[in-house]
């Protein structure tokens, strides 16, 4: 029998001492020390994490439901340095909400920024911990509506943020294949184009 309610803890089960700042720069680094609560019973030692401050971030797949086809863009990301042939990733539009919950208007700028798209049209997707062992960052997906039909590759991006953005319209198929030999592995991208691929022929008829 599967259980309605598998976890059992909350924040009361957690205590936290006041936290320390390590490091700050274009990232901040804090130190935590908390003691939490058991599964079979008790509390346990005092434990120190080293946690990423990000903030939390959004993403969004641009979508054309008339011409079946997204919009990527690919810049360079250093951290991607140590484990693939190259640093210049596929990816969806992405921007940190510096503290902002007016996600869709964060949306709207890193579009216009990152790729020279005026959206407006927007379908909220999911939101989800991108590695909570590690960080407090959370990420909000989204799903645009766009024309694509007259969008030519182009470069885009702030100068003043190091940014050098190159977009590219490729059909849901060849996105698709190019998610599945692994080509586009950022946990964003991935889960927008899977969110997209259970939801295409829903979006597609609610935004014909």
């Amino acid at each position: 029998m599967t259980s309605k309610n598998l976890v059992k803890f909350t924040h009361k089960d957690v205590s936290v001492k006041p936290v320390k700042s390590l490091y700050k720069g274009f990232f901040q680094v804090d130190l935590y020390q908390f003691e939490h609560a058991l599964f079979a019973g008790g509390t346990s030692n005092v434990i120190s994490r080293e946690i990423l401050e990000r903030g939390d971030a959004i993403a969004v797949l641009p979508y054309d439901p008339v011409s079946d086809t997204v919009l990527l863009i690919e810049q360079i990301r250093i951290g991607a340095i140590k484990s693939k042939h190259s640093p210049w990733l596929l990816e969806c539009i992405a921007g940190m909400t510096d503290g902002s919950t007016d996600y869709e208007s964060v949306v709207k700028k890193e579009a216009f920024e990152e790729a020279g798209l005026e959206l407006n049209e927007l379908e909220f997707m999911l939101s989800y911990l991108s590695s909570p062992g590690g960080t407090t960052e959370r990420l909000h997906l989204y799903l645009a509506r766009a024309d694509l039909s007259q969008v030519q590759t182009g470069v885009y991006g702030l100068e003043s943020e190091g940014e050098d953005i190159k977009t590219h319209v490729l059909s849901v198929d060849d996105a698709l294949t190019r998610l599945n030999n692994g080509e586009m592995d950022n946990a964003a991208t991935v889960i927008c184009m899977q969110w997209l691929a259970l939801n295409r022929d829903k979006m597609a008829k609610k935004w014909a």
